[in-house]
């Protein structure tokens, strides 16, 4: 494989903010690189491909989820979390993937999935034989009402209620996705010290950190009271599609409670025991920002999360932009996110907003000019679309259950493609679990890598600028302004000050100078400087970067 020269990421191990403005970039382990032919991609494929990554001059690696399962939901019902399931490969291909990244100057991040299990997991097994062995408790088992239906109204992600009836407990456990995914009870202590113990074997394995699956699901209200509804006007579709009713209700109790903090707490106290970090996702539609400071505010909790502000269908345009900012400045000033655009549950951005490729290369440069931290998914690096998926090779069973009017996931969790020269794209030797696209040959790594105007060596610079100026890395962001289709603001660290202005459409923009002397940077990634008569002028989808002159 063709790897463009590029400066390689370091790891300062005594720096105990390095999350903070770091890039990440998300694997998805059945669809990155296959090593051994059956079509589905492995741990020791993603060690093979981890110097593509580092080429990129991200800071680290999340990693989906690889663990022991029956992959009724493709290893986010896991059945062993101190294992590989044997498809991925084993414990000694993690520890070479592990050495790997740690040699190209990359950390790894680990998908923690603890609001559930599978069915198939031994605690799950046990707990469902009598409501007195020694796990009874450790799901959320409820008695049904006097007419034999659930205990409550809540509903299930995935769709229809979140309670299954168990013929043996005569009771109903809660899953808040598939029935394959009983949930636990985090108001047992002994759950909460199992999965701490969980993270620590973990770390010691040599994890720097975890993104934590559906963060605010954990604890669920004692009283199991209903969620009331929610008026149609206030329904905002995010965490699922507007075709499922789970958005019809207001989640006031099957989620985010107020107990979850003092887990998170603990969690945050053995994650400092070895200078690891954590993301974590925030399922939430109607206080996503609002828990995301919660949740991250101050250095007791967890280090970042993301929302899904900016993973929405709503077109990221500069006014809504600057109102989302707005929102975080009110409710999580001290709190830090990880902002993404695309990952394996949303479809592609650049299908998704309808970006061409200079949008693309906008939002990403956007992206490294934001406070926070970033996540890339694969592929996005390579500008690819969503890929269109037909029914008879549909794999995700959130998209067998609302085909067609909801199409479901497989689509942005197609093979990553590396050369065009077969019809695997240098995936798999085999055939590949999901169809790689064809749209997608033509933007294979080796073809972009040979082409000096390919996106992925624009991205490339995009993370180098970022890098190269701390005021972007962890400095201060200034409030957002929104000048027509014009986004602007200023990142300033002490050492330096940054504005940013951004053209986020099709058409032409003009800005005035802003105040005092500049000069202009991010020449590389398009950037605008001023013109003759003093002002800016943007073309369509181009940036303006200036650098404020020192007094």
């Amino acid at each position: 494989m063709n790897v463009a020269p590029s400066v390689q990421p370091t790891r300062d191990d005594a720096n105990t903010d390095w999350w903070r403005g770091a890039v990440i970039y998300q694997i998805y382990p059945r669809s990155f690189q296959d090593s051994n032919g059956d079509g589905i991609g492995d741990l020791l494929g993603i060690a093979q491909r981890l110097p593509h990554v580092a080429s990129l001059g991200v800071d680290a690696v999340w990693i989906s989820p690889f663990f022991t399962s029956p992959m009724h939901d493709f290893g986010y019902d896991v059945s062993d979390y101190c294992d590989v399931d044997p498809m991925f490969g084993s414990l000694a291909d993690f520890d070479i993937l592990i050495s790997t990244a740690h040699r190209l100057g990359l950390r790894v991040f680990i998908d923690l999935v603890l609001s559930h299990t599978s069915i198939e997991h031994p605690w799950f097994k046990l707990s469902r034989t009598s409501r007195d062995n020694a796990k009874a408790d450790w799901y959320v088992w409820a008695d049904p009402k006097p007419d034999g239906t659930p205990p409550n109204n809540w509903l299930s992600i995935f769709g229809g209620s979140a309670w299954q009836w168990d013929g043996t407990r005569m009771q109903y456990y809660m899953h808040n996705f598939l029935t394959e995914q009983p949930d636990l009870n985090f108001h047992s202590m002994e759950v909460q010290e199992a999965l701490l113990n969980i993270a620590r074997f973990w770390l010691g394995r040599g994890v720097d950190g975890f993104r934590l699956d559906t963060i605010n699901f954990y604890v669920h209200d004692k009283e199991l009271r209903d969620n009331p509804p929610l008026p149609p006007e206030e329904r905002n579709p995010i965490t699922a599609p507007a075709v499922n009713p789970y958005t019809w209700q207001n989640h006031l109790y099957d989620k985010t409670q107020p107990e979850n903090l003092e887990f998170l707490k603990k969690l945050r106290v053995l994650m400092n025991e070895y200078n690891a970090a954590a993301v974590g996702e925030v399922g939430e539609d109607q206080r996503g920002l609002e828990v995301l400071g919660e949740y991250t505010g101050g250095d007791d909790k967890i280090h970042m999360s993301y929302a899904f502000e900016l993973l929405s269908d709503k077109m990221p345009t500069a006014p809504y932009i600057a109102e989302v900012f707005e929102k975080v400045e009110a409710v999580a000033a001290r709190g830090w996110a990880c902002w993404a655009f695309s990952n394996h549950d949303v479809p592609r951005h650049l299908t998704r907003w309808k970006l061409t490729e200079a949008g693309a290369r906008l939002f990403n440069t956007l992206m490294m000019c934001l406070r926070g931290s970033c996540c890339l998914y694969q592929g996005e690096e390579l500008a690819l679309p969503e890929a269109e998926i037909a029914y008879e090779d549909l794999q995700d069973p959130y998209g067998k259950k609302f085909w067609p009017a909801f199409k479901g996931r497989d689509g942005c969790r197609t093979p990553m493609v590396w050369e065009p020269s077969n019809q695997n794209g240098g995936f798999s030797a085999g055939m590949p679990w999901l169809p790689v696209s064809h749209e997608h040959l033509n933007r294979a790594v080796s073809t972009q890598e040979q082409d000096p105007a390919a996106i992925l060596h624009h991205y490339r610079r995009a993370i180098a600028f970022r890098h190269a100026h701390t005021a972007l890395m962890m400095g201060d962001q200034s409030r957002m302004e929104a000048v027509g289709d014009v986004l602007t603001f200023t990142r300033s660290d002490g050492e330096e000050t940054i504005f940013c202005a951004f053209n986020l459409s099709g058409d032409p923009g003009l800005l005035e100078m802003p105040e005092g002397t500049w000069r202009q940077i991010g020449i590389e990634l398009g950037s605008a400087g001023p013109a003759p008569d003093g002002r800016l002028h943007l073309g369509p989808w181009q940036p303006a970067l200036l650098l404020k002159a020192a007094d």
